[in-house]
């Protein structure tokens, strides 16, 4: 995340610092790959002077996308903060990859934000991932507003996004500018604010020139502006103003524009802005949107606070001299500076030179062992891309970034020493795409591990299994551009590795029940080795696991070796009998046997109790078991059809479907063998457009197909 510290921007400037929460604004810039996200903060930071000019996305030259992988693949992968100063407010934008893959990146800058501007691409338009992303907004009441960009396309279709943003978003999506076509007729050349009645000429570049609007204006948005003002009144918290505009009265500019922002900032009213990156056009109408209608930290309710041990704590609230309480919304590592930690500040004020209690717990599953240390804080920067500027502090609601720490990691808590907190952790979605990755060499086995354990402390969507039983290295990611990037990472830190095909744990079981004579006689000089042992093997039902009976009459097996032929018997199950995986559910009655005074030992026993079961598998109809997922999978009613045809073609079992409340969305449950869930992921993504979602729970295992085990089988006996 940082190539270099400076207390300077890039043309110079000193970084932003405020002294009170109400002079910020957190705002968290989302929408889908290619509407325009990343260009639209390089136009903001151009127009506020915080860089000389703006760069490109095809050049790789952008302030977000500074990530080597971001500029490989032209989009961003990863979460860049850029703050910008306006109308004396820091606004701190938070660009996020609109790319599925990347939600955790997303949910970051959602916990980080107060605020969340959609950004809509008047070519592309709305699709199903963004209103999906609207939805959870909603469910959690964060102030939105919509931006429609890329005007200047050829193909660019304003009205017809419009009328998309409103059919998606539902309804108080209203258009608070009108764009204002050129002399040529086409062009985007200027905005007629709706309320106010005011012109914004961009014709001879930004920054515009400003009038009242003209009366051959008027007409054109004279239906809109009705709408816009009845639903601005709608609501107002003034009662009668309502009654007193359908009476004839005069409501003025300056009423609307104090209810509209009020409207926004408490997440009622939804404006949306038209917005050209590459002429100027609507950015100073959008930045002072955000200065006056977004929320400041003060108005946005903040995460709850426990004791490291969960004993319950007071709530927080966003006071600079208040308790310090700040999270870890991304971590990175940087080859120059090391491990880089974006913070948002909570409460309190975070300052140089302090010493902080560090808390990281709940994510054990996602290889983030519950840890507490703590860590004294060198220096304090206010990030800009990759850029680290020096500050003084941070205070509460701002966001800034710390160095070199050794123990924090994405969502964890940093506290004051003397009396540490931990938040609620923010939730993250399950990744569900395996890939598993082996070191080319032992000598870079030690590379992986420690690259690894670096991009899982930065990353909570990702998930490191080391399976026990098909002994892979497995890396859970959410899809495959998440997969490339991770792999990338991997290979640019100096990791030579290989990926392989993901095996999926089977099991091994007896069909019937079956006798094995284990003879193991050896005789080189010396002692000896003699064991005999007798063994009936008898399946059991599934979950019941591994019984051993001793039926020994008349020492036959001396006491002593009986222990001896099970540890035999567990070894080989181990190991497995025709495919290499784990044998289970059955009882082995050990009934007779030899044994030799003076050979027989506990070594030859253990080899006589694994050669007697070796032949009663080969008597005793082996099969092989798969493990059954039952999934359930979310989508809009569109798909459902298609979704459970789908999973019938994966041999699943359909347990049904059911609608949602909002009447837009259905789950589909079933059951389906793990074996064809390994890229489901990916599947469900392309089968529905990017808006379907599924988890999975082991339920049991069960017989595989007889053509698919025999498959297994010869695949494991060319080995």
């Amino acid at each position: 995340m940082a190539q270099k510290t400076s207390e300077k921007g890039l043309n110079g400037a000193a970084a932003p610092v405020v002294t009170e929460p109400g002079r910020v604004r957190n705002v968290v810039l989302v929408g889908h790959s290619g509407s325009g996200k990343t260009t639209l903060v390089e136009a903001l930071l151009a127009a506020t002077g915080t860089i000389p000019r703006a760069g490109t996305v095809t050049d790789g030259t952008t302030v977000s996308d500074h990530d080597p992988a971001a500029v490989r693949q032209q989009r961003s992968v990863s979460l860049a903060c850029a703050p910008v100063i306006h109308q004396d407010v820091k606004i701190n934008l938070l660009d996020t990859p609109g790319y599925a893959d990347f939600v955790g990146e997303l949910r970051a800058g959602l916990r980080a934000a107060d605020a969340a501007v959609f950004v809509v691409s008047a070519v592309d338009g709305v699709d199903d991932a963004t209103t999906a992303l609207w939805e959870e907004c909603a469910a959690v009441g964060m102030p939105r507003a919509v931006v429609i960009t890329r005007l200047d396309h050829p193909r660019a279709d304003y009205d017809g996004t419009l009328e998309a943003c409103q059919e998606a978003f539902g309804e108080n999506v209203m258009p608070i500018y009108q764009p204002m076509l050129g002399d040529d007729g086409q062009s985007v050349a200027g905005l007629i604010g709706l309320v106010t009645l005011r012109v914004l000429d961009y014709s001879e570049g930004y920054p515009p020139k400003e009038g009242a609007a003209e009366p051959e204006h008027l007409n054109p948005i004279a239906d809109d502006r009705n709408t816009l003002i009845e639903g601005i009144i709608a609501e107002s918290e003034d009662e009668t103003l309502m009654d007193r505009y359908l009476g004839g009265e005069e409501v003025t500019s300056d009423t609307l524009v104090a209810d509209l922002e009020k409207a926004v900032a408490k997440g009622n009213f939804y404006p949306v802005i038209p917005v050209c990156s590459a002429t100027g056009v609507g950015l100073d109408a959008l930045l002072d949107g955000l200065v006056s209608g977004a929320p400041s930290p003060l108005e946005h309710d903040l995460p709850v606070v426990t004791g490291v041990d969960g004993s319950p704590r007071a709530p927080l609230t966003c006071d600079p001299a208040g308790p310090l309480v700040a999270e870890v919304v991304k971590t990175t590592i940087d080859r120059h500076v090391g491990r880089v930690s974006l913070v948002r500040v909570f409460s309190g004020t975070l300052r140089p030179e302090q010493t902080l209690h560090v808390s990281g717990h709940g994510l054990a599953e996602r290889g983030h062992p519950d840890h507490d240390a703590d860590e004294r804080v060198a220096h304090i920067y206010s990030p800009l891309g990759a850029q680290l500027r020096e500050v003084p502090y941070c205070v509460a609601g701002d966001i800034c970034a710390i160095t070199k720490s050794g123990s924090a990691e994405t969502g964890d808590t940093l506290s004051a020493k003397d009396d540490p907190m931990l938040m609620t952790p923010w939730s993250m979605p399950e990744p569900l795409l395996p890939i598993a990755v082996v070191a080319k060499t032992r000598s870079d086995e030690d590379a992986l591990a420690k690259n690894l354990a670096r991009l899982v402390a930065g990353d909570p969507t990702l998930r490191l299994e080391r399976n026990v039983e098909t002994h892979q290295l497995v890396l859970w990611t959410m899809g495959e551009s998440h997969a490339d990037v991770v792999l990338d990472r991997l290979r640019s830190g100096g990791v030579e590795l290989d990926t392989e095909p993901v095996k999926v744990p089977l099991r091994e079981t007896f069909g019937c029940a079956a006798k094995g004579h284990g003879r193991h006689v050896k005789q080189s000089g010396g002692h000896g080795q003699y064991a005999v042992c007798d063994i009936t093997v008898e399946p059991l039902p599934r979950g019941s696991g591994f019984e051993f009976v001793d039926k020994v009459v008349g020492g036959a097996v001396p006491h002593n070796y009986i222990p001896s032929v099970e540890k035999g018997v567990r070894a080989q199950l181990e190991r497995g009998l025709v495919a290499g995986y784990p044998v289970v559910d059955l009882r082995v009655t050990l009934y007779d046997g030899k044994a030799h005074s003076v050979d027989s030992s506990d070594a030859a026993f253990q080899t006589a109790g694994s050669l007697a079961l070796r032949e009663a598998a080969a008597a005793g109809q082996l099969t092989l078991l798969e493990p059954i997922d039952e999934i359930a999978v979310r989508v809009p009613e569109m798909y459902v059809g298609a979704v459970m045809s789908d999973l019938s073609g994966r041999r699943g079992r359909p347990l049904g479907s059911e609608s949602e409340a909002d009447g837009v969305h259905s789950v589909v449950r079933a059951e389906v063998p793990a074996t064809e869930l390994i890229r489901y992921a990916v599947e469900l993504r392309a089968l529905s457009s990017g808006a379907g979602t599924f988890t999975r729970t082991y339920i049991r295992h069960e017989p595989m197909p007889a053509h698919l085990a025999e498959a297994v089988r010869k695949e494991h006996a060319a080995k």
